[in-house]
This record gives structure tokens, C-alpha cells and sequence, in this order.
């Protein structure tokens, strides 16, 4: 959430400068789309000798199907080579000119991004182009590949504040896609085979379900041609994949997990409900109520329960937003015998935006403060590729960006208060609580019904 909203406020910078803040603008660009269906997303920016350019595909956790992890395997064992060329090659190729090959997959997005100087675009742009549509998928890179990921998910359980995200989306999503763990779990990690891979990758890397984004100092006619020449003959088998639903957030009661963790010391907790789909008209108002409930140091959260209260040394919230549909979360952790406290002093603090409101003077200090997050390491063409790729993903369109500041300046006490009601959930709270359920097992019943698991069990889900 916060990499996608940064991506937002560093076009502000870009498109005011002296001319001032009302002339927030996303940048020119083209976007195309070649006889084979692959969408070509090309934006100029000669400030400086770069080109960032990316491969999104629209695949991820959500196309699993019962392989969890299966995109995520996938999209990093893609920079394993390609049919042509080794990784050793690749490598050196990049890392000899200074350059930066990277790649990976989300819950809904899978993409390949590199970024280079303008002079060594003839020499790395091919070699781009094979890996995203001729990775050779090595049997024995990926076996060392998948069992970093296996033991990498074995660890992830010994601080709960890494997982308790995964738990807390499988909870609110149930058996939909979008509670699918984007990892995996360790069983279905170390099942999947090489030939799952590729058939993750015939199926979904495919022109009429991907784009090329560029963004950097080129002539966009020339660009155009490169890409067509490149990405030309990538041809589609079979009918495109279809997003069908991900699923709904289950918020018809309220209910906890409590994941037991024996030796811990501390309480991990999450609670909220059902948020917005990324393309929400309310996205960017939303942002500046959050930043006043969770959203910065001064939030109310991480004053009452970190600066007030000393129970936390930190707490905040936010909406994590996906193409269909999201999830709000308050999240924060404390020290074993301060769990109820700590919970019920997040409620009582999340209760004051219906008890009490935002008011005049507060609303407007998070409005400048959401307008002044416009530093410069946010203005760089990899940046501006990697807001492009999410607008072609998760289906927003400019409109969101051009009226960023009239979205925040036009935001009054009034309207808060309706967007509070429409969007922050405050009936049937959902909660994860990962801490020691001896001790917390009795606490956890006065927040709605509970179910337990064992955080040592493989996944992220009650046993069946």
C-alpha cells in the first residue's frame, strides 16, 4: 500500500515543480497495443541517460489454484536465464554495465523490470526481452531456488509480525484467491516441479495478458520499433485467462484467530474488515484519513499506544487495496501481559473517528502533510514505470492521479465524516492475535468468536 501511494504523490513532484501544486499532472505517455495483443506503455524523460523498462503481467497468488507460491516460484525463477543464454551470462551482462535486473510476483501482478543507461539498451533489452518470453527455468537453479524459499518460509514463523499479515488476509478471504498465502506454505512449496513452473508460465506470460512499460530517455518512435521487433513474434496458445472473482472479505460476524505460539512474549494483533478495490474513487481521500488515524508518527494510533501509553513502539493502519476488492487493518504488537490493554486501547482510539471525529485543524494538517510527500527519490523514470504497470494491473486510470490535489483539497469535515462511515469498517471486527494462547485465550473471547491454530502448522489456515 504505501509503495503504491508513494508511486502517486512522486507524480506530483514531477508535474508541479515552479508552476505550483494545482498543475498536478501525470506526465505524457502512449500506450499501444501490438497484433498480438501485448500492451506497449512508453513514456520520454530525458533529464537523465536511463531507461527503466518492466514486463507486468497480470498473474499471481490469486492464479495458484491449490499450488500455493506457484507464481511467486515462478516470477523469481525467471531471472534463472533463459534459453538461450544462462543466469551466470545474464548476470554478468548487467552487472558489468552497472545495471539492475530484478523480477518477482504479488497477489495479483507478476513482473521483470531492469534498468539500465540509454547507451547499453542495445545490448540489455534483448536479453530482457528472452527472459520474459524464453526463460530456460534451469532444473538445477530452480531446485536451489525453491529450497531458499522453503527455508525462507520455515523462519518466517518465528516473528509473527512477518506472517501475521498472510493469516490476517486468509481469515478475512476465506477459501477466495485472495486469501491465497503469495509464498506458499512449506508442503505445497517443496511439491511444485519444474513443469509447473513452465505451465504457470505458457499459461499467463502471454502478450494478450501482459505490458511493456519504458519509461527514460529515448524517441518514442524508435522505442515503439524496438519493442515490435523484440516482442513482436510472442505468440498466445489458447483463450486468454479470464480474472474471475477473488473473493469477498467474510466480515458477518465478529471473529478472531488466535494463533498460538507457545514461547512468544509478545502479542501480534490485527484488527478491521473489508477496505477498497485499488481503483476506488475515495483511494486518495482515504489516504489523508488513514494518515490522521495511522498513517504517520503522529497518527492517533502511535500516539495513544506507543507515545501515551508506552504499550507498543509502534502502531499504525491502512487500507491494502486490490483490483477487486481490499482489506483496512489496525496493526501493532505488545508485550504479553499488556494484550488487553493494548487492544482495547487501539478500539477505544479507532472509535473516536465516529465518537469524535476530525476535526477543521486536524484535517487540514494531514492534508499538508500528505501534500508534502513529494521528495525526490520518488521522481525517477523506474518509479513512473512501476505507477504505469500498476494502473495497467489493477485497472486505475489517470484520473486518480491528475486529481490528486483536488481530491485532497477538496476534502472538509463533512465529507469525512461520510467517507469514515462508508469506508472504515466498525461492526463484526475481525481480529489475528499470534501470541501465547494460554495466556490470551480468555481475552481473545471478548472480541467475537474464536478459532485457534497452531502456528506451527503448516499454511495459514484452520485444519481441516
Amino acid at each position: 500500500m504505501k509503495h503504491l501511494f508513494s508511486s502517486i504523490l512522486a507524480v506530483g513532484l514531477l508535474a508541479a515543480g515552479a508552476a505550483g501544486a494545482a498543475e498536478f499532472r501525470l506526465p505524457a505517455y502512449e500506450s499501444t497495443r501490438l497484433p498480438n495483443g501485448l500492451t506497449v506503455i512508453l513514456m520520454e524523460r530525458h533529464e537523465v541517460p536511463l531507461i527503466a523498462v518492466r514486463a507486468v503481467v497480470k498473474a499471481g497468488a490469486v492464479n495458484d489454484g491449490a499450488q500455493a507460491g506457484l507464481a511467486n516460484l515462478t516470477g523469481d525463477a525467471i531471472l534463472l536465464g533463459s534459453e538461450k543464454h544462462n543466469k551466470a551470462y545474464i548476470d554478468q551482462a548487467f552487472d558489468f554495465r552497472g545495471a539492475v535486473l530484478a523480477g518477482g510476483s504479488s497477489t495479483e501482478i507478476s513482473t521483470v523490470q531492469a534498468n539500465f543507461a540509454k547507451a547499453d539498451t542495445g545490448a540489455l533489452l534483448p536479453l530482457f526481452a528472452e527472459i520474459v518470453q524464453q526463460p530456460g527455468f534451469d532444473a538445477a537453479e530452480l531446485d536451489k531456488l525453491r529450497a531458499r524459499k522453503v527455508s525462507g518460509l520455515k523462519q518466517a514463523k518465528e516473528s509473527p509480525r512477518q506472517v501475521a499479515g498472510t493469516y490476517y488476509r486468509s481469515m478475512l478471504f476465506g477459501s477466495g484467491a485472495y486469501g491465497n498465502p503469495a509464498g506458499g506454505t512449506v508442503s505445497s512449496m517443496e511439491a511444485l516441479k519444474q513443469s509447473d513452473v513452465k505451465g504457470f508460465h505458457q499459461r499467463y506470460f502471454r502478450p494478450d495478458n501482459a505490458a511493456i512499460v519504458v519509461v527514460g530517455d529515448f524517441k518514442t518512435d524508435e522505442m515503439r520499433q524496438q519493442i515490435s521487433a523484440l516482442f513482436g513474434g510472442w505468440k498466445a496458445e489458447g483463450p486468454a485467462p479470464q480474472s474471475a472473482g477473488y473473493g469477498k472479505v467474510d466480515a458477518s460476524k465478529p471473529r478472531v484467530w488466535l494463533v498460538n505460539k507457545p514461547d512468544a512474549i509478545e502479542t501480534t494483533f490485527l484488527i478491521g474488515g473489508p477496505g477498497i478495490a485499488r481503483n476506488d474513487a475515495d483511494y486518495v481521500p482515504l489516504q489523508v484519513l488513514n494518515t490522521v488515524l495511522g498513517g504517520r508518527f503522529t497518527s492517533w494510533l502511535n500516539d495513544e499506544l506507543r507515545v501515551n501509553s508506552g504499550l507498543t513502539y509502534g502502531a499504525n493502519s491502512a487500507f491494502s487495496p486490490n483490483a477487486q476488492a481490499g482489506t483496512f487493518a489496525i496493526s501493532s504488537f505488545t508485550a504479553l501481559p499488556k494484550t488487553e490493554a493494548a487492544l482495547d486501547l487501539a478500539l477505544k482510539t479507532y472509535n473516536r473517528l465516529w465518537d469524535k471525529g476530525i476535526d477543521k485543524a486536524t484535517l487540514d494538517s494531514a492534508k499538508a502533510y500528505v501534500k508534502g510527500q513529494y521528495p525526490p527519490r520518488f521522481e525517477t523514470s523506474e518509479q513512473l514505470a512501476g505507477l504505469l504497470g500498476e494502473m495497467y494491473a489493477l485497472g486505475f486510470g489517470r484520473e486518480q492521479i491528475d486529481n490528486f490535489m483536488k481530491d485532497v483539497d477538496s476534502l472538509t469535515p463533512e465529507r469525512v465524516r461520510q467517507l469514515v462511515d462508508k469506508h472504515f469498517p466498525r461492526k463484526n471486527l475481525q481480529m489475528v492475535l499470534i501470541g501465547k494462547a494460554a495466556d490470551i485465550r480468555k481475552i481473545a473471547a471478548k472480541y467475537g468468536e474464536v478459532t485457534e491454530l497452531e502456528i506451527s502448522a503448516d499454511g495459514f489456515r484452520p485444519a481441516q
